[in-house]
């Protein structure tokens, strides 16, 4: 008795599990280039993120021997230590605007997915 209630419960969830996904479509072209899009936005991102990390890691640098050649008389120190900052403030902007170019694709790809999205509603709304 208890071994018919439990093979019954189990074919009803697999019943109920296998129109679940019946119903779930598959995304549209535009939906899924939007996710792609998105990814890609979200990994270049993170890049460009790193990039202005080490971008300021280099400018720290740079002040913290230009102020240690001051300190020190020492020209050729403070030289260099005015060259990496001045190269640390270089890779920052070019950070920044890969940063921005980045968060640009993600919009982009959100813009696209929803597109994606009112298309598969207006198909679901003409074939209803």
């Amino acid at each position: 008795m208890v071994r018919n209630c439990i093979r019954l419960s189990l074919v009803l969830c697999a019943l109920g599990f296998g129109s679940v996904s019946a119903i779930a479509k598959e995304p549209t072209a535009a939906e899924a280039e939007g996710n792609r899009m998105e990814s890609k936005g979200n990994a270049e991102e993170k890049a460009a993120n790193a990039e202005k990390r080490r971008a300021e890691r280099l400018e720290t640098k740079g002040k913290a021997m230009k102020d240690e050649g001051k300190a020190h008389d020492d020209k050729a120190e403070q030289a260099t230590g005015e060259r990496l900052e001045k190269k640390g403030k270089a890779k920052m902007k070019a950070a920044k605007v890969h940063a921005d170019t980045a968060e640009t694709m993600e919009k982009q790809g959100n813009d696209v997915e929803k597109a994606g999205v009112k298309q598969k509603k207006a198909e679901e709304k003409a074939a209803q």
